[in-house]
């Protein structure tokens, strides 16, 4: 199966390993439209293509994934909002439905939906410099993605809380002391150490492989519709505030917002 079509997405084969680029730099690989539905159009199709035995998610550029598109963002409205959280939602079920691995190759930032695209993924490798931001926050939105139900899983309710209500940056190694990053590389070392993961992954049975993501990954599935729904309904009330114009405005602006 070929994949040349995509725009925003770049494909790639390294053996029985399938390498999936967010290739949107110029906008620091933001989440727009174009990028979840091909994204989506792709882990459909990789379920099926037996030449993919496991999967790499990184992003070009300087960064993983900054997030959301904010300025696509500001135009919707309500039900345009809980229309587009559910066209997301999909993705992170087609991930964890996936028979085979994903591991997430992170540098730079993984920010926002950036962030929780990561957590979707079976593994996290990161680069040394790499930064993790539950930045929804700071323009007065909810967490998305499923964050709200795999961060309190990972690193237990208070550390989800603070990493979610403050909004901050946090390092690498501080992820992995958390449980949230598999392993730490230096920066030159993160794509090869990645692939050698990937690779050895390729070389072991595809349907045992698919059979432990399945059992793993089934409570998981049944847990995050209740949290999709209630992602829905906060982030459409979020959407709506001042708090949210005044986030987004702030943050292009680059001045701190005043809430109110």
């Amino acid at each position: 199966m070929r994949y040349e079509h995509y725009h925003s997405i770049d494909i790639r084969m390294n053996g029985a390993v399938c390498i999936v680029s967010l290739n949107k730099p110029e906008l620091r690989n933001a989440l727009a439209e174009e990028m979840r539905e091909e994204l989506k159009d792709f882990f459909r199709t990789a379920n099926d293509d037996h030449s993919i035995r496991s999967i790499v998610l990184t992003g070009r550029g300087n960064v993983f994934s900054a997030g959301g598109d904010l300025k696509a963002l500001q135009q919707l409205d309500s039900k345009e909002i809980q229309n587009r959280m559910e066209k997301s939602q999909e993705l992170i079920r087609l991930m964890l439905r996936l028979q085979k691995p994903v591991i997430a190759a992170v540098h730079g930032a993984a920010a926002g939906a950036g962030f929780s695209l990561a957590l979707a993924c079976d593994m996290i490798i990161a680069a040394k410099s790499a930064v993790f931001i539950q930045s929804f926050v700071k323009i007065a939105v909810v967490p998305d993605l499923g964050a709200l139900h795999f961060l309190p899983q990972l690193v237990g309710r208070h550390k989800a809380m603070e990493l979610m209500l403050l909004g901050e940056k946090v390092h690498a190694d501080e992820m992995q002391k958390m449980d949230v990053v598999n392993r730490v590389v230096e920066d030159e070392e993160l794509f090869e150490e990645t692939l050698r993961v990937a690779r050895q992954m390729a070389e072991n049975p595809v349907l045992a492989m698919g059979l432990i993501k399945q059992m793993a990954t089934s409570d998981t599935l049944e847990e995050l519709e209740k949290t999709f729904e209630a992602e829905k309904q906060s982030q459409s009330i979020c959407f709506e505030s001042d708090d949210f114009k005044e986030g987004v405005e702030a943050f292009f602006e680059k001045r701190k917002p005043v809430y109110h």
